[in-house]
């Protein structure tokens, strides 16, 4: 038991990882490009705005349609330097109408328009950071690497997929750790 509880608080005691900011929407905030599935047809509708509140933050709002083999509305910033070697995973601050959302990373070899490497998470009302590591990407089709390589990371997205739904969601800040 002694052993249980020094080993408990040896790890509370280590410091905590180090995060480097990708985006805060702070002033010059990065450019975030918005889209919808239209680009392949699809119908579905929204926008992508930057808002000022509690926090500064992407809004990611609309209509998400399947219809028309659709189903998606995104807004993404490039990174054309990629991620710090070394980046174990991304956190991010959002908050949502408790819905699930997805981040995409397009790589260096996502080279066709459909291709990127997804990962989900849930939202609630209150502001949350989650942690998402790189292991949680998975690639979108079998032509990809199993795993993401940070240094290859090009871009990245905030999504609302694959699902009839009104989305509407919050993005504060993206960190690497």
């Amino acid at each position: 038991m002694r052993h249980l509880l020094a080993l408990c608080f040896a790890l509370a005691a280590l410091p905590a990882m180090a995060q480097t900011v990708i985006e805060d929407f702070a002033p010059p905030a990065g450019e975030w490009r918005f889209f919808t599935d239209q680009v392949m047809g699809g119908v579905s509708t929204g926008e992508a705005t930057i808002v000022q509140g509690e926090r500064t933050a992407l809004r990611l709002t609309g209509e998400v349609s399947t219809e028309n083999r659709g189903g998606f509305i995104q807004a993404r910033r490039d990174l054309p330097e990629g991620l710090p070697e070394g980046t174990e995973a991304l956190v991010i601050t959002v908050r949502g109408d408790g819905q699930r959302y997805f981040l995409h990373l397009r790589t260096s070899g996502t080279i066709l328009p459909w291709q990127y490497y997804q990962a989900a998470f849930d939202t609630t009302g209150d502001w949350q950071e989650l942690r998402v590591p790189l292991s949680a990407f998975t690639p979108s089709g079998g032509l990809l690497r199993d795993a993401v390589r940070p240094g290859a990371v090009r871009s990245i997205a905030l999504v609302a997929y694959g699902r009839d739904h009104t989305a509407a969601v919050d993005l504060a800040r993206i960190a690497v750790e």
